[in-house]
């Protein structure tokens, strides 16, 4: 049986206190601070709701609470349903 083909998706979250806070910190010291949180935080998220190998997290994305993964559409959709979620929306590729 083949396996699903994964795309990248970019997964951007829902209001977040603790990123707000952090994000508000600008020393170099606040920024390792918050990418150490978000990468934490996503990895979380992905470990509760996919199966482990099943995905790769390509990156964090401090600016907005967000991280770019590889993974399928069925993926895709069980993520678009956890109440942490806010969008997630499959990279388009510019021509």
């Amino acid at each position: 049986m083949a396996k699903p083909q994964q795309e990248v998706y970019f997964v951007f979250m829902n209001f977040d206190p603790v990123y707000e806070r952090l994000r508000a910190d600008r020393s170099k010291e606040g920024s390792a601070t918050l990418d150490a949180y978000l990468s934490h935080k996503h990895d979380k998220l992905l470990a509760k709701l996919l199966q482990p190998d099943s995905y790769r997290k390509r990156s964090s994305l401090a600016i907005v609470d967000g991280f770019a993964v590889e993974i399928t559409d069925a993926q895709a959709s069980i993520l678009r349903s956890a109440k942490e979620v806010r969008v997630v929306e499959k990279n388009q590729e510019l021509e």
